[in-house]
């Protein structure tokens, strides 16, 4: 694992007058890897995406003499040292609503710095989990999504271009204090929480077991675009978990997640196992 902050503390002595060039360099002499994005984008510009961030100089350089403009892109979780959380302001979805919850239930405290992004929303950077794997996930209907182990996350002083107009990613706020690891499970339930089956009666499934597949039913149904799999996937696991017959289980849920977008072939894969977890 990087040594713990090395990504703030290169974030903290950057200036946004660097090239980009020069910035990731020093990412890679502080021992965090990058990767180069497509200019003024998010995309990777690489074949294999984050799998390929290096720390390595002569490759680094040979990146940006190919592509001056370059985003930089860092992995998140172990192989940086650092999570991100991602506040997302997109027209009717405002992140920072659900992150303001989430401070005033302790659960997002101790972050080392805050970077504005160009869309208006912020990046919460915390010291990644030593010793335990976090996996990225997302809340889509909350404008949050947390980038752990799997994803990654622009940094400044990369620049995107929005409907015409150029800026950049700019730390914002320093955290003075002492940082701390996020509990991001904790964080997910909290701000996407899922109902819990009862236990069936032996003998065969009751009253209070049908209604609590309709409410497992109906949160699938209200999954958005990035959370269908996993959501079905969970679902189906809490039924089994509590003794539903898996055809029963299979039968409410696939019209359920029929109705979240998902196609009957999906459906029947992703109940019977977990989704690809994807970069985030």
């Amino acid at each position: 694992m990087v040594e713990h902050g090395a990504v703030s503390s290169v974030l903290l002595r950057m200036s946004g007058a660097w090239p980009l060039s020069a910035a990731a360099r020093e990412f890679a002499r502080a021992g965090v890897s990058v990767f180069p994005c497509a200019p003024y984008g998010k995309r990777p510009a690489t074949e294999h995406g984050f799998h390929d961030a290096t720390t390595n100089l002569d490759q680094i350089e040979a990146w940006w003499r190919q592509s001056p403009g370059a985003n930089i892109g860092v992995p998140t979780g172990a192989a940086s040292g650092a999570a991100v959380v991602d506040i997302d302001v997109h027209g009717p979805v405002d992140g920072r609503a659900g992150f303001d919850r989430a401070g005033r239930a302790g659960l997002v405290d101790g972050w080392e710095l805050v970077v504005r992004t160009p869309t208006g929303g912020m990046h919460a950077y915390y010291p990644a989990a030593p010793g335990s794997e976090q996996r990225s996930w997302q809340v889509a209907r909350a404008g949050i999504d947390f980038r752990g182990d799997g994803g990654y996350i622009i940094v400044p002083p990369s620049l995107r271009s929005i409907e015409g107009t150029t800026s950049g990613y700019q730390v914002e706020q320093v955290n003075t204090g002492p940082a701390s690891t996020l509990d991001a499970p904790r964080l997910r339930d909290f701000l996407d929480p899922r109902p819990t089956p009862s236990r069936p009666a032996t003998g065969g499934v009751d009253r209070d077991v049908d209604m609590d597949v309709s409410r497992l039913a109906a949160w699938v149904a209200a999954r958005g675009e990035g959370e269908r799999n996993r959501g079905l996937f969970w679902a189906a696991c809490r039924l089994a978990e509590n003794g539903l017959p898996a055809s029963d289980a299979l039968d409410v849920l696939t019209a359920a997640a029929g109705h979240a977008g998902l196609g009957d072939r999906e459906i029947a894969t992703t109940a019977h196992r977990p989704p690809r977890t994807r970069p985030a």
